[in-house]
């Protein structure tokens, strides 16, 4: 069921997923289907498709995670090209290495932007956020709530090194918490630069070897074989955190990387003794910022804190609604 907002509603909700109305072209699905627009290769947004539009790295990693694909374009960023009667265009969401946000022109004129997952605050692995200026906006809202507020990288960064030379200082093993993709390769190349020694799971290693083949120097890196040495510090997939094969590793301290950090409780649900707040997504004010300099004069959340960060771009004068909610207008 599709929800309207002035003449057409840019976007509808079906069960894959998000789909762009009156097209064939749906936006992240994660149901099979005819064609389908992915951002970036997080597997909460792939799945094997008859026909792929996604930027050379995020193909790679797909390809990588569920097998060859049947049919995909790999799209550079900033070239814009025609699909049917359509203008479509990739723009770097600043997420994870090859993530990408969609505008699509259509033959009225009207600009459409999906985002994505967004990241604007500069990542030390993937390319940086362009804004996607557009009639129409539509935005993941992952830490859409007023209390996600990240404090800046660099301090993040510092206090995440304190703690790591601390630990081997202490004679115990530091083993980092991070997402198998995006995550993990940035904490790996901010360590590596700081003269750390570093090892990490297969899987980890696997990415990175991927990364640099796309020009994102990510060397001396050891893979785990069940065994530490000495100094050296270890990053890991969360999933992983109470695997059998760190437990043989002892004396150890995890530190879980990730915004939900902000959450205190967090820490405590992967039984970590540290959590730092090192994101790959906006925070809110980074969404309203966002939101704001696209120049959209409407605005579409979708995900995560919905209904919050819509309310909070109508306080702002913005004409906004979460996905598969009735528009609200403002009585002026």
């Amino acid at each position: 069921m599709a929800y309207t907002s002035g003449p057409m509603c840019a976007v509808e909700l079906r069960r894959g997923g998000l789909h762009l109305t009156g097209t064939a072209l749906s936006l992240d699905a994660t149901r099979k289907c005819e064609l389908s627009f992915i951002s970036h290769a997080h597997s909460d947004h792939i799945a094997r498709h008859e026909r792929v539009i996604a930027t050379s790295a995020t193909l790679r990693f797909m390809a990588h995670r569920l097998g060859r694909l049947p049919a995909a374009l790999p799209v550079p960023y900033n070239r814009p090209f025609a699909l049917g009667p359509l203008e479509v265009e990739l723009l770097p969401a600043g997420h994870i290495l090859g993530s990408a946000q969609i505008r699509v022109t259509r033959a009225d004129g009207r600009r459409v932007v999906y985002t994505g997952d967004l990241n604007l605050t500069p990542s030390l692995t993937a390319e940086p956020a362009q804004v996607a200026r557009c009639d129409t906006l539509i935005v993941e809202a992952t830490f859409g709530h007023p209390r996600y507020v990240f404090p800046s990288k660099e301090s993040v960064l510092g206090e995440l090194e304190a703690w790591v030379r601390k630990t081997l200082e202490g004679g115990a093993t530091p083993i980092l918490l991070g997402y198998t993709l995006g995550k993990a390769q940035e904490v790996i190349k901010f360590l590596r630069e700081r003269g750390f020694s570093l090892c990490a799971h297969a899987s980890i290693c696997d990415i990175a070897e991927m990364y640099r083949e796309f020009g994102v120097p990510l060397e001396g890196v050891r893979r785990f074989n069940g065994a530490i040495k000495e100094g050296e510090v270890l990053v890991f997939p969360p999933r992983l955190a109470r695997s059998p094969t760190l437990g043989k590793v002892s004396p150890r301290a995890f530190a879980f990387l990730t915004g939900w950090a902000l959450d205190p409780t967090r820490a405590r649900w992967h039984g970590a003794d540290a959590a730092f707040p090192l994101s790959d997504h906006a925070d809110f004010a980074g969404l309203m910022s966002y939101a704001k300099a696209t120049g959209a004069r409407e605005v579409i959340t979708h995900h995560g804190f919905a209904d919050d960060l819509a309310k909070a771009l109508r306080q702002d004068g913005i004409v906004a609604r979460a996905i598969g909610k009735p528009l609200q207008l403002q009585l002026l």
